[in-house]
């Protein structure tokens, strides 16, 4: 089978809800990093064989194929075409995969997977009335849904919380592991770790969700998401603004237009899982991904599992046995933020020059997912 290479990845700094990027158009805020993505490579743009984002909320500024309108709006031939697809939180790691899969087929040579999204356009549901039935408008509904599931609340917050109740995580360990990630993206910051794969735009030169004055003490005082609950907002992923892209090539691609490889995708796999703890997924991914890819936990150098909450962090190191340092070393969505549908684009750029810098073999990443599925990839360093 034909090997697919991540050629280059970069991304924007990752904004806060209301910060610095929120001004900015997603069309134009997608563009950056494209823009970017084609200069650095070198790469004419008439040679890319087509362009998948993921956006998880394709509404008002963010519909009508926001891949294409930000393709177009950096100026690339309109001969290339591009698609917005949808796999919630895991929307532009499901790009990167679909864009492997594009090139171990044969098909195609040159893809880019990425993603955009501008949270600060949409408007949030408290935790409160998240998972409250809203007719025709919730989407987990319907009479086959109902005769399945029955009239129970489906969130994210639900989920994590049974999630912390089920695995016997407590608000502390959670707290804990939001003041390490807190801690470990202020440093890696400081050290400029993250200089090579960021994209300035405009003003917004390094992201805004590192908090250098965490405190569990802080942490401690917060109130919980819901009565009696043990989620805060500090044990969540931060409401935030962001787009990332990776160059996908085929040997042939590499060869022609002289491309330096930074690692190679070693195996892909996506699962499926309960759509009410709906952010166990991961689990059951990775375990998939390693007997797929005949690996143990142990030979993994290097983890990126999208901290969309703490808890659901902590079950997956509990259930994997991985080791927290290998586990989001630069920090994770708790402190870098989570923009939906660029986050699993943003994980796989950290990964694979983290991956370079330390002189790891193989990265392993995956992330939950709305509706109870999860994807994962395991890459090798070249």
């Amino acid at each position: 089978m034909p090997e697919a290479y991540i050629v280059e990845a970069l991304r924007t700094p990752v904004g806060r809800r209301g910060g610095g990027l929120s001004s900015l158009h997603p069309n134009d805020l997608g563009a950056r990093v494209l823009a970017a993505l084609m200069a650095k490579t070198g790469v004419d743009p008439a040679a890319v064989d087509d362009v998948i984002f993921g956006c998880v909320d394709q509404m008002g500024a963010q519909a009508g194929n926001v891949a294409r309108n930000a393709w177009l709006g950096a100026g690339m031939p309109e001969a290339v075409p591009a698609t917005t697809i949808d796999r919630q939180c895991g929307s532009s790691q499901q790009a990167v995969h679909f864009a492997a899969q594009a090139v171990m087929s044969g098909t195609q040579d040159l893809v880019i997977a990425g993603g955009v999204e501008v949270m600060s356009l949409v408007p949030l549901a408290s935790p409160a009335v998240v998972g409250r039935r809203e007719g025709m408008g919730f989407p987990y509904g319907g009479d086959g849904w109902a005769n399945r599931y029955g009239d129970q609340e489906i969130s994210q917050f639900r989920g994590a919380e049974l999630i912390a109740e089920k695995w016997n995580i407590s608000r502390e360990d959670m707290e804990w592991l939001a003041f390490d990630s807190h801690q470990r993206a202020t440093a890696a910051t400081s050290d400029g770790l993250f200089a090579d794969e960021v994209v300035p735009v405009g003003d917004a030169t390094a992201d805004e969700g590192p908090r250098p004055d965490s405190s569990l003490e802080k942490m401690a005082a917060l109130r919980p998401l819901r009565e009696g609950g043990r989620l805060t907002a500090a044990v969540s992923s931060q409401i935030s603004d962001g787009a990332s892209a990776l160059l996908i090539a085929s040997e042939k691609a590499v060869r022609v237009h002289g491309l330096t490889p930074l690692a190679r995708i070693h195996t892909m796999a996506v699962v499926g899982s309960d759509p009410v703890f709906m952010l166990t997924g991961p689990i059951p991914a990775t375990e998939a991904i390693l007997a797929k890819a005949g690996l143990s936990i142990d030979e993994i150098d290097l983890f990126e599992v999208n901290e969309a909450f703490a808890s659901v962090v902590l079950a997956w190191l509990k259930e994997s046995g991985a080791a927290w340092e290998k586990t989001n070393v630069l920090g994770g969505a708790i402190a870098l933020g989570h923009p939906l549908g660029a986050t699993g684009a943003r994980l796989m750029t950290t990964l694979v020059h983290h991956l370079g810098r330390t002189g790891g073999r193989y990265g392993l990443q995956t992330m939950c997912e709305g509706g109870g599925m999860a994807n994962a990839i395991v890459i090798e360093r070249i």
